[in-house]
C-alpha cells in the first residue's frame, strides 16, 4: 500500500508540473496577432498525416530517416507499455494486461522489446554522427552552450530508458521461472530480446533479483515522468507540438508572400480617396518589431523547432557564409518569447524592458542576407517558416525604422514612380524590342 500511494503522489506531481508548463507554453504562444488557420481540413488532416506522423519529409535521407522512425515508434508505441506500468503502480497489480490479452500480450511486449533495441541502436548511431562524425549542422555556433548538451541528453536518456525497460522485463520473466510470489501467478514466458540477457541476471540470487526488478520498474516510471517535464525546457518539444504545427501549415502557394492588408488600403485610399472611410484608423504598425507582432502561428513554429539545421544547411546566404541562420532565427524568437512571457507571469502585463527581438536578438545584418528563396520553409521535417518572421522584421526594419540600404532606398525609389525597379520612363519599357 505504501509503494502505491507513493507512486500516486510521484504521478500527480508529475503530471502537475508538466500541466502547468504546458499552458505556460500555451499562454506564451497566444501573445502574438491572432491569425485564422481554419480553413481546409481536410488538407490539413492530411498534412498532419503525412508530415508528422508518415515524417514524409524526413525520407529524402532514407537512412536516417528509418533511424528516426525507430525513435520516433518507440516513443509512440511504447507508451502503450507505460500505460500498463502506470496502472500497475496505481493498482497494485503486476502486469494487468497479460491475463485479458492472453497470446497477444506476448506478441506485443515482442514487438515493443524489438522496438526497444531499434531505438537503441538508433539512439547510438545519433550520438556517434554528432559527437565523433560532427556533421557541420551539428557543430555550427547555433548550438554552442545548452543547445548542443541538450541533444546529448536526449538521446542518453533514450537508452538508459529503453535499457531499463529490457532489464525489467529479464528480472521479471527469471522471477516467473522460479516461482516467485506474485510473479508466478502471470506467467508469460520468455520475451523475444530480454531472454538474451537470463545469463547476466540468472547468478544474482532470488532477493537481488526483486531487487532489480522493482529498481528497474521504478526508475524506468519516474524517468519517463521527469523526461515528460523535461520537454517544456527542450527542443524535444516537437515531439508534440510536431502534430499542431503540421496540422496549422500554411496551404497558400510556396513563395507567395502575405501582403499587409493596412498598406493595401493606404494605397487604394491614395489613389482613391473617396473610398477612404471618414473615421479611418492609421495602421497600428508596420511588420514585427517584437515577438508579440508576430502571429501566434510563428510562435508555434519558434516553440515547434526541432534544431536540426536542416533549414540552415540548405541556406544559401549560409552557405556563403553570411551570418544568416534560419535555426537561429527560430532560437531567438523562442528565447525572446521565454523572456517575455516570464516579465508578463511576474507583472500581469508586459512592462517594456527596453529589449526587442529586433536588433536585440535578431541582427540586421542576419535580416538582410535573406534571399528569400524559401529554402529553409522547403527543408523543414514540421512545416516550420523562418522566412515569414524575416520579412516580418525587415517590414519592421524599412516602414518603421525607414533602415534600408541606400541600393534599396533607390530600388523602393524606382518601383513607385517607374513602376519597376530600374530608372527608366513607363513609356519606355517596351523600347528594348526596337530595331
Amino acid at each position: 500500500m505504501s509503494s502505491r500511494i507513493c507512486f500516486v503522489l510521484l504521478s500527480g506531481i508529475a503530471i502537475w508540473l508538466f500541466s502547468r508548463n504546458a499552458l505556460r507554453i500555451r499562454k506564451n504562444i497566444l501573445l502574438g496577432r491572432d491569425e485564422d488557420f481554419s480553413d481546409q481540413p481536410r488538407r490539413r488532416w492530411r498534412n498532419l498525416l503525412l508530415l508528422a506522423f508518415g515524417q514524409k519529409k524526413m525520407f529524402r535521407n532514407p537512412l536516417v530517416a528509418v533511424l528516426h522512425f525507430f525513435i520516433y515508434a518507440g516513443f509512440i508505441i511504447i507508451n502503450l507499455e507505460v500505460l500498463e506500468i502506470f496502472l500497475d503502480g496505481i493498482m497494485g497489480t503486476h502486469r494487468l494486461f497479460e491475463s485479458p490479452m492472453g497470446s497477444l500480450y506476448l506478441l506485443l511486449i515482442n514487438a515493443f522489446e524489438i522496438l526497444a533495441l531499434a531505438v537503441l541502436f538508433a539512439c547510438v548511431i545519433f550520438l556517434c554522427r554528432r559527437n565523433i562524425l560532427k556533421l557541420r549542422r551539428f557543430i555550427s555556433h547555433d548550438l554552442d552552450g545548452w543547445p548542443r548538451s541538450d541533444a546529448n541528453y536526449i538521446l542518453i536518456t533514450e537508452i538508459v530508458l529503453m535499457a531499463l525497460f529490457l532489464t525489467l522485463n529479464a528480472s521479471d520473466t527469471l522471477l516467473q521461472q522460479r516461482q516467485y510470489g506474485h510473479f508466478a501467478l502471470n506467467p508469460t514466458g520468455d520475451f523475444l530480446i530480454s531472454k538474451w540477457i537470463h545469463p547476466l541476471l540468472d547468478r544474482l540470487s532470488t532477493p537481488q533479483l526483486v531487487l532489480l526488478e522493482r529498481a528497474s520498474w521504478w526508475l524506468h516510471i519516474t524517468g519517463i515522468f521527469a523526461f515528460l517535464n523535461y520537454l517544456p525546457y527542450s527542443k524535444h518539444l516537437h515531439i508534440l507540438l510536431a502534430f499542431p504545427n503540421a496540422y496549422y501549415a500554411r496551404l497558400w502557394p510556396e513563395g507567395k508572400m502575405q501582403n499587409m492588408k493596412s498598406v493595401q488600403q493606404e494605397v487604394l485610399y491614395a489613389m482613391q480617396p473617396e473610398q477612404a472611410p471618414a473615421d479611418a484608423a492609421a495602421p497600428a504598425r508596420f511588420g514585427a518589431k517584437d515577438v508579440m507582432d508576430l502571429s501566434w502561428r510563428n510562435l508555434l513554429d519558434a516553440y515547434a523547432c526541432t534544431e536540426c539545421g536542416r533549414c540552415t544547411a540548405a541556406c544559401p546566404a549560409n552557405i556563403t557564409g553570411k551570418k544568416l541562420s534560419p535555426r537561429k532565427i527560430m532560437m531567438d524568437t523562442r528565447d525572446r518569447l521565454e523572456e517575455v512571457g516570464r516579465n508578463v507571469r511576474v507583472h500581469g502585463a508586459f512592462q517594456d524592458d527596453g529589449k526587442y527581438l529586433l536588433k536585440g536578438y535578431i541582427s540586421v545584418e542576419e535580416l538582410r542576407a535573406c534571399t528569400s528563396c524559401n529554402a529553409c520553409v522547403e527543408e523543414c521535417p514540421v512545416s516550420i517558416s523562418p522566412l515569414e518572421i524575416i520579412l516580418e522584421l525587415r517590414r519592421s526594419l524599412v516602414m518603421e525604422d525607414s533602415d534600408a540600404p541606400a541600393e534599396w532606398n533607390t530600388m523602393f525609389g524606382n518601383v513607385e514612380n517607374n513602376f519597376a525597379p530600374w530608372k527608366f520612363s513607363p513609356e519606355d519599357r517596351d523600347a528594348w524590342k526596337n530595331g
